[in-house]
């Protein structure tokens, strides 16, 4: 596919744009030509996409999404607006209800032509879920507000340098014995490259892809214990892997300090994997990757010896 030249010189706005994905979306909308101000908390986690702008393409703007002044500050004079903000931490309907909306306000305002929110997989039926309601408010604000924007839901991100292969990597690597919650829950993992293509892509059309949801999962679907047991073989570790009953798993997400709360649990219990008959990939001209395609690479360096456990060939 031909790159477009419909951001060529366009002065996009990537809110939440510091983290994992926001990373993988600047380098796309970087190498679209569009000039990019990176709106973030903590803005200089984002330095290091400096040499891969050319002189006057990027901008980095402290910015708090929980405050509507802010939000609209950052926003001005943009073109086009992604936002990727999201957390499990804090007031989650202000920062994932509210903020997008303001955004999606700010936006309209400034006469962008296009706005893409990132929001996430998660169940119809999510009644005391925090983080599910806020998403949800947050998608129908946004459309409120800015009929013509497109969301995109993705499952669980993979990559390197991120997502869910570097957060079970490590565990793997140090336990023999190996706790999985949820181990029969079906997810998706999605390439983060393929998912800021996506998003960039959807930047370039609105007219095309406007005013639609679109939730994106990779081509292999699997359980949470497959998953394990798929990054143990890329290491090369015999791992014995214990299935947490969720009762157990429910009462762990209760305490305090925890790595998963309740909202996570929940969302992890009930799956991550695309809805069936929901437009994807597919209708984006995407053809997403399969987790497979890297893990025996990227795992290397959790062998034993790493990249110096093995002959080289000749």
């Amino acid at each position: 596919m031909a790159v477009s030249k419909a951001l060529a010189g366009k002065l996009v706005v990537l809110m939440g744009g510091s983290g994992f994905l926001g990373s993988q979306v600047a380098q796309v909308l970087l190498n679209r030509g569009a000039r990019l101000r990176i709106a973030s908390r903590h803005p200089e986690q984002s330095f290091k996409l400096r040499p891969l702008a050319n002189l006057g393409q990027i901008q980095f703007v402290r910015a708090n999404a929980t405050n509507k002044a802010s939000v609209e500050r950052v926003i001005t004079g943009a073109d086009a607006v992604i936002n990727l903000v999201g957390s499990f931490e804090g007031n989650l309907e202000r920062l994932m209800g509210d903020a997008p909306g303001w955004m999606a306000e700010a936006a309209a305002a400034n006469g962008a032509n296009a706005f893409v929110h990132v929001s996430a997989i998660v169940p119809d039926e999510h009644e005391g879920n925090r983080y599910a309601g806020a998403k949800r408010l947050g998608e129908e604000r946004v459309m409120a507000a800015f009929p013509g924007a497109t969301i995109l839901r993705p499952s669980l991100l993979f990559g390197q340098g991120g997502g869910v292969t570097d957060l079970f990597a490590p565990i793997i690597a140090k336990l023999p014995v190996v706790p999985v919650f949820g181990p029969e829950a079906d997810v998706a993992p999605v390439y983060v490259a393929d998912v800021a293509e996506a998003a960039v892509r959807a930047l370039e059309g609105p007219e095309n892809f406007g005013g639609k949801t679109y939730e994106l999962g990779g081509p292999e679907v699997m359980t949470m214990l497959a998953l394990n047991r798929r990054i143990a073989k890329a290491q090369h570790r015999d791992r014995t892997f214990f299935s947490v009953p969720d009762e157990l798993s429910a009462f762990f997400a209760k305490l305090p300090g925890t790595p998963m709360n309740s909202d996570q649990w929940g969302l992890l219990k009930a799956g991550n994997v695309p809805a069936s008959g929901k437009q994807g990939f597919k209708a984006l001209g995407i053809e997403p990757k399969p987790i497979g395609l890297f893990l025996d690479d990227w795992m290397t360096r959790y062998r034993k010896n790493g990249r110096f456990g093995q002959p080289l060939s000749y």
